[in-house]
């Protein structure tokens, strides 16, 4: 069935689908920043001439992932199913509804764990990547580490692209409403994927040139991870708070960014 939906384009002449496949293009950009980012600051640890190479792999990775897990949507649906359960105290229940719904009982899934552990994953990760920045190392060392990892951060870039793709495609899957249209699904994904292949470069650089941007993202990859696992411990956040608190603090960023532009100039001529 999967298969022939793979060639099933009638939601080509439907309206309602390319209303559909626009939102979903546009969620699917959305959620796939953080990925941009993460990405980002993983290939600004190897050589110059080496990190576009890793952004345009680890990019690939990730439409690669998604489009594996978009084949496999009957196997997706089926990691949300409950594979044991804990018992939860009455006092968490406001926060975790599924468990009040259960009668205390709290079960958890395959896509649970998964998240658990990309959670755990992305808070590490961003952790020793503020300490590095805080640290310094010698530039010299940094380069020859760097140049002996391009396989190790593509490891890393793989990893992260499982998770953000595993929760990305439930997304697409609950926003269709209709498994069978892996097609339009596809379709939404070589787009978002192309979109931010084109942008990757700008971004990365735009982190990598600015420290304090660059601690930002790393704060934002805490709190993504954070997120993740609250998630996969079933405590209710609505993702709108996570989303509107980064790009307020982006935007205080910018506009400190700006200032400080503007600043400089003055200061470097009473030099």
């Amino acid at each position: 069935m999967i298969i022939a939906s793979l060639l099933e384009f009638n939601w080509l002449a439907d309206p309602q689908a390319w209303g559909a496949l626009l939102t979903l293009t546009l969620l699917e950009i959305v959620l796939g920043i953080d990925n941009i980012v993460f990405i980002s600051i993983l290939v600004d640890r190897l050589p110059e001439e080496q990190r576009k190479k890793g952004r345009m792999i680890g990019l690939s990775l990730a439409m690669g992932a998604r489009m594996v897990l978009l084949l496999s949507i009957t196997w997706i649906m089926s990691l949300q199913t409950a594979i044991f359960e804990i018992p939860v105290h009455p006092t968490l229940w406001d926060m975790m509804p599924k468990a009040a719904e259960h009668g205390g009982m709290l079960g958890f899934s395959w896509k649970d764990l998964i998240l658990l552990g990309g959670g755990f994953f992305l808070i590490w990760k961003s952790t020793k990547e503020i300490h590095h920045n805080l640290e310094g190392h010698d530039e010299k060392t940094m380069t020859s580490k760097a140049k002996a990892s391009f396989g190790a951060v593509l490891v890393q870039i793989a990893m992260i692209d499982i998770i953000f793709s595993l929760d990305s495609v439930i997304t697409a899957v609950g926003m269709v409403n209709d498994p069978t249209r892996v097609s339009l699904m596809m379709v939404a994904v070589m787009i978002s994927i192309g979109v931010m292949m084109l942008a990757s470069g700008a971004i990365s650089s735009f982190v990598s040139r600015h420290p304090s941007v660059k601690m930002l993202a790393l704060s934002f990859l805490i709190l993504i991870g954070t997120a993740l696992m609250a998630e996969a411990m079933h405590f209710h956040i609505p993702k709108g708070y996570i989303y509107f608190s980064m790009a307020f603090s982006l935007l205080v960023e910018l506009l400190n960014l700006k200032l400080r532009g503007k600043s400089q100039p003055p200061a470097a001529a009473e030099i």
